[in-house]
This record gives C-alpha cells, sequence and structure tokens, in this order.
C-alpha cells in the first residue's frame, strides 16, 4: 500500500465504541486521531438477549458521530467490527441496518475466536520482534479472549463469556463492594474459564499481556497508586480488592486514575481479572500497546496475509476437516462462477474493497455444498448449513458464514426454505448459478458447456435465461431432465428460469 493512503478502523465493543484513524508511511501506520465513546451497548441487553431501544439509541447516535469523521473515505479503507453484545443481540440486524447507514460503512459481526486472531495479531504488531510464546489476555464488557501464539502467529485462540459488564451486573448489581460478592464473583469467572487451564498452562507460554479497557483501567489505578507503570501484578491485584472493599460502594469509590465511567463495572473487571491469574498462574502482566483495532489495521495493510487468503485457508481447513471431496467442490466452483459472471457483474460495486466478493463467496459455497455429506448423505445440504453457521473460521464474520450457510442450504430440494431471503437479488442469481452448476456437475466429471450462456431477459431482471446449443439436449438427456425440472423449482419463487434449446 502506497505512503499517504488513510485507514480507519471502528471497534463496536460491549463497554466502549473506538474509531482509529491514521496514514500509512513506508508501509507503516501512523495514527492521527482516536475517539473513543463509552456507550456500554453490553448493559443494554435485556432477559431476552435484545438490546433495549435505548442501546441502540445511543449506540446509532455515536456511530453517527463516527461516521461524520469518516465521510470521503473510500470502503476500501475502513473496516468496522462488532464483537459479543452484537453475538449475542437476538435484535442485532435491526441495530445492523441502521448503524451501517448511519456510519456508511458495512459492520461486520465477528466470531469469538475471529475476535481473538485479531487481538493477537494486534498486540504482536506493536510488539518487538521476540522468540518468546506469548500469552495475550484481554478482558472486555461481555467476553474474554485467550491467545496463544509466537511472533506474529496465533497459535491457540478462544472467547470465553466472561466480562466486566457483565460479571458487574450479576454480581454487583447493587452497586456494593462486598467480600462475598467478589467471591462469589471469581468463583464463577474461574468456572466458565476453567477449560482453559490445560490449552493455556503455565508451560506454554513465557510471558503474558493484557490488552484492551480493563487492563488499561485496572493499570492507570496501580500506576496512579504508586505502582511501576506497564504492568499488572498479582500484589497490585490484591491491593486493589483492598481499596475496593474499602470504599463499599460504586459511590464512595475514590481512586486516582479512576475515570467516572468505569466505576460502575470495575468490580467485574477485577474479579475476572484475578480470576485469570489464579487459574493461569499470572504473577505479572505486561500491558499491550496493540489490540483489535491495531489487528484491523493490519488486516487492511495485508501484514499477515490478505483477509481473502486467510478465508481461502479456513475453506480448505473445514473442506479438509468433513472429508470433502475437494475435485468435485472446485469443479462445482468452476462452472458457478463461469455461469454467475455472465449475469452478476451488474451487481458488483466496484467500489467496494473486493469488486469479486460474490464471485469469491459462490466459489468458496461450491467448494463446502458437500460438507454436510460426512453426517448424512440424504440431507446433507441441511447439515451443511448448520455447520457453516457454527463454524469458526478465521477470515470470515458471522453474516459472510451464514451467507455461505444459505447458499449450501438452497443449492438443491426446493427453495420454499430459502423464499424470504430471496428478495436480496445478489443471493437469488448466486444460489441460481450455485443450483444449475450443480446439476451439469452431476455426472461428477467437467460438464460440456460449449455454446451454453446463462443471461438477464431484457425485459425482467428476474428472469434468467439458459441457452444451450443444438443438440446439447440430445447428447446429455439426463442433465436436460434434471434442468427442466430447475425451471418448475424456480416457478414457485419470485424468480424464473427458461431454458432455449432443452426441450
Amino acid at each position: 500500500m502506497p505512503t499517504g493512503n488513510r485507514l480507519a478502523a471502528v471497534d463496536l465493543g460491549s463497554n466502549s465504541f473506538r474509531l482509529e484513524i491514521g496514514s500509512v508511511d513506508h508501509g507503516e501506520f501512523r495514527r492521527a486521531e482516536y475517539l473513543k465513546e463509552t456507550v456500554r451497548q453490553g448493559g443494554g441487553l435485556d432477559e431476552d438477549r435484545n438490546l433495549t431501544p435505548q442501546a441502540m439509541q445511543a449506540g446509532w447516535d455515536c456511530l453517527a458521530r463516527f461516521g461524520e469523521r469518516l465521510a470521503g473515505f473510500k470502503p476500501s479503507e475502513v473496516r468496522a467490527v462488532a464483537t459479543q453484545t452484537l453475538r449475542e443481540a437476538r435484535n442485532r440486524d435491526e441495530f445492523l441496518t441502521k448503524a451501517n447507514k448511519v456510519l456508511g460503512f458495512p459492520i461486520d459481526v465477528i466470531s469469538g475466536r475471529e475476535e481473538a486472531r485479531l487481538i493477537y495479531q494486534g498486540v504482536a504488531h506493536m510488539l518487538p520482534a521476540s522468540r518468546e510464546r506469548r500469552l495475550v489476555i484481554d478482558i472486555g464488557g461481555r467476553s474474554t479472549e485467550l491467545i496463544l501464539g509466537h511472533g506474529l502467529q496465533p497459535r491457540v485462540m478462544e472467547s470465553f463469556r466472561v466480562g466486566s459488564i457483565a460479571w458487574s451486573k450479576r454480581y454487583f448489581a447493587d452497586n456494593l463492594f462486598t467480600k462475598k460478592a467478589f467471591e462469589m464473583a471469581e468463583i464463577a469467572a474461574t468456572a466458565v474459564l476453567d477449560e482453559a487451564f490445560d490449552a493455556y498452562h503455565p508451560n506454554h507460554w513465557d510471558a503474558a499481556y493484557g490488552s484492551a479497557g480493563t487492563v488499561g483501567a485496572i493499570g492507570d489505578v496501580l500506576v496512579a497508586a504508586g505502582w511501576p507503570e506497564g504492568a499488572i501484578t498479582q500484589e497490585g491485584l490484591n491491593w486493589l480488592l483492598e481499596r475496593l472493599l474499602a470504599a463499599r460502594s460504586v459511590d464512595n469509590l475514590r481512586l486516582g486514575g479512576m475515570r467516572e465511567d468505569r466505576k460502575a463495572i470495575i468490580g467485574g473487571g477485577v474479579s475476572v481479572m484475578r480470576a485469570v491469574f489464579k487459574l493461569l498462574g499470572i504473577q505479572s502482566m505486561e500491558k499491550a500497546a496493540g489490540g483489535l483495532r491495531h489487528g484491523l489495521i493490519c488486516d487492511l495493510l495485508g501484514d499477515t496475509g490478505s483477509t481473502g487468503d486467510l478465508r481461502l485457508k479456513s475453506v480448505e481447513r473445514l473442506a479438509s476437516k468433513f472429508n470433502v471431496d475437494t475435485v468435485h467442490g472446485k469443479r462445482v466452483g468452476k462452472v458457478a462462477t463461469h455461469l454467475f459472471e455472465q449475469i452478476g457483474t451488474a451487481h458488483v460495486d466496484a467500489d467496494h474493497p473486493e469488486p469479486d466478493r460474490l464471485v469469491r463467496k459462490l466459489n468458496w459455497a461450491a467448494q463446502l455444498h458437500e460438507i454436510g455429506s460426512h453426517i448424512s448423505h440424504s440431507d446433507y445440504h441441511k447439515h451443511g448449513a448448520y455447520i457453516l453457521d457454527n463454524a469458526d473460521a478465521m477470515g470470515f464474520s458471522l453474516s459472510e458464514m451464514h451467507r455461505l450457510s444459505m447458499l449450501v442450504l438452497g443449492h438443491r430440494g426446493k427453495l420454499r426454505k430459502l423464499e424470504n431471503a430471496l428478495d436480496d437479488s445478489e443471493l437469488a442469481v448466486q444460489l441460481m448459478a450455485l443450483r444449475l452448476s450443480v446439476i451439469l456437475c452431476h455426472a461428477r466429471r467437467d460438464p460440456d458447456l460449449g455454446g451454453m450462456t446463462l443471461q438477464r431477459s431484457p425485459h425482467d431482471d428476474t428472469r434468467l435465461q439458459l441457452r444451450c446449443r443444438e443438440g446439447w439436449a440430445a447428447a446429455y438427456p439426463q442433465s436436460a431432465y434434471l434442468l427442466r425440472e430447475e425451471v418448475i423449482a424456480w416457478q414457485k419463487t419470485p424468480w424464473s428460469l427458461e431454458l432455449e434449446g432443452v426441450n
């Protein structure tokens, strides 16, 4: 990326929304501006795990301000992600529909392991080169990420549903600091994190690093009290716990370095931090300069390989894990993309950072369309869709995985199961190309596509016409029969498929 290009990362965390803006100087990112607002969206989930109207409005208001600052940025210069709160929120689509609009850029809801990957990437790139084995810990509002890595490469990544906001609401809801409350909170956090003990045992790392808000909040208080800067120790945590117990309540809390917006969630944050220290035998944790935002910037810079490369590796990993016939998957992908490119380029936004994004996702779906066969042959499309909807795949957002899931679900059988999704014209055209490709490749060999074209009707964008050369149907009667059946399948949708030369 040439010197001078602007880049921006937006992090929709459970406690704060953050915007990092900078430019590229000789291949390195230089911060120009940093905006942070305490939105505390993680405290706005009701008992049914829906974001309250107030929580959504607070998020929209913040993103509108960020959006004004990002006016003039190109889509390729901005990456925005949301984490645990929106992973949990049942009504996240309602929030995101308006959030994308007011920000002016798409917001990806990422999985816990993808968040962990980005965190490690951001932390590692801000540290000096070293051969040490690193443990990176990020305690957020509703989740905690633990990552083991070496150099710039994360090796073990996990996300746990425990965080400062969630634990403060659950164990310090009355804003009182009692010994019993801290004991219960630490026991509960340890129970959630206990499965991490073997993978993150002290024998597996040389140095521990802490990233993000909770680490920063605790570190600021300790430094203000005279503890060494740049590290959190077990002794420092013990001292801070004594100060909280002495204050007895949030209202009475008077600590140097403690911001007002942190007081209400410090009890939960300290509890989780103490549980991590105790469980993993940490005596000292170094405060890391990097974090999730910097990981996003690294992806934009391409410092660890492009996101597309990561996704490709994830697709290959999934195919290998579920014993997919990769030769056939690539065959179907080649035919599907060939058909789609004849009709789908009009849907591609030239300003998008990935102009060929629809083609690539169609190809990935084709490569994985039989991923569920390892479970059941008769309903493998349903099992495959479930696998993709619940898989952690590096480089992919949850919405991207869901799109692959819908394509795999719809690549065979009746289309009624995707009735609502077919309102999305891009998905409908991708799906038609995939279904036609599966039909043409039914014999599990390269099909004869000579003279075959797939085009839109000049009078109706929802009518697609497949033309075959004279004699093709007679040469391939089974394929012709399946194509005629496909015409009938699409008649029950807002879309239609017409055949020419297949009678």
